[in-house]
């Protein structure tokens, strides 16, 4: 519980709702309609993990390292591909979070790429988007060698691993946050998000944000803009499965409703998928049906059901 409460100190938020009851969820697409039937996930495949690899360039401040799962599939064609990246507070944790997510998503017919990337304090943001860039580069580079298709890679992330990615998808092509690693490379065909931090302006002044920016909403806000993935939605953000506990008080579910109907404004793929009586850290660890309904997602927009 010492955890939990360090967690929402530092977010500067108000109560911490661990509630284990209520296993149900919500489904909305943005078609407007609820919980449509979802789509069966392909046969289960065993995976070979590979020895991890650095994916960081010669020079670069930290020797990050990717973990790499390939399917084991009898197909010799090019295979989707899926960069999957760990919460922690952007200052924390590690790739192991991540572990059975990757297992399930190798299983698909994903080859899986979970990484680690740059903490904060001593790294200030965009550092670890840079990071994310540079992995992005990496599988570009090393998409012959195993057999990815680039034009079929997906992200997958919780909480602050869910803001990296969200901000990969959506403001690594153009703009600011594009240079000087980002581009065309950084394209994700989809994205699965839990947990996500959408609009950093919403927080109070806690230590993890400010951490993470070097300063409060008064003193930087133009960085607070800038790491807010909401603020960069354009009709090129890629479709997007959302899924939020509705009581997380961590990072309360508006962020996840606000993100998800901001993207449905403009007519991009999009489903959300709230967690009922879930708060941050159960919404994470008591996935139930979570995953297959993500899943499904992104084998839909990467085609593999077809």
């Amino acid at each position: 519980m010492r955890v939990f409460q360090t967690i929402r100190r530092s977010l500067g938020t108000g109560g911490l709702a661990l509630l284990l009851g209520g296993c149900g969820a919500t489904h909305l697409a943005t078609n407007g309609e609820p919980a449509a039937a979802q789509m069966p996930l392909t046969p289960s495949v065993d995976s070979t993990p590979i020895e991890a690899e650095r994916y960081a360039p010669a020079g670069w401040p930290e020797p990050l390292t990717a973990r790499v799962r390939l399917p084991d599939t009898s197909s010799d064609g090019l295979r989707p591909a899926a960069l999957i990246v760990h919460g922690g507070g952007w200052r924390g944790r590690s790739p192991d979070d991540m572990e059975n997510i990757a297992r399930k998503l190798a299983g698909q017919g994903y080859v899986t790429v979970n990484i680690e990337y740059r903490f904060a304090p001593r790294y200030r943001f965009p550092a670890q988007l840079y990071d994310l860039q540079q992995a992005m580069r990496w599988m570009h580079d090393n998409a012959e060698r195993f057999r990815i298709d680039t034009d079929r890679i997906v992200g997958v992330g919780y909480s602050s691993g869910a803001h990296l990615i969200a901000l990969l998808a959506l403001a690594s092509q153009e703009g600011p946050l594009a240079e000087p690693y980002g581009g065309e490379h950084t394209r994700l065909a989809a994205a699965a998000v839990g947990g996500l931090p959408s609009d950093l302006l919403k927080f109070d002044d806690g230590p993890l944000v400010i951490n993470l920016l070097g300063g409060t909403r008064d003193e930087v806000p133009n960085a607070y803009v800038q790491a807010s993935p909401i603020r960069h939605i354009t009709p090129n953000a890629p479709p997007f499965f959302i899924f939020h506990g509705n009581r997380d008080q961590l990072v309360p579910v508006d962020h996840a409703r606000d993100f998800y109907q901001a993207l449905a404004d403009q007519g991009t793929p999009a489903k959300l998928y709230l967690q009922h009586g879930r708060g941050h850290i159960t919404s994470f660890l008591l996935r139930g049906g979570t995953m297959k309904a993500a899943m499904a997602f992104l084998n839909r927009e990467v085609g593999m059901n077809e």
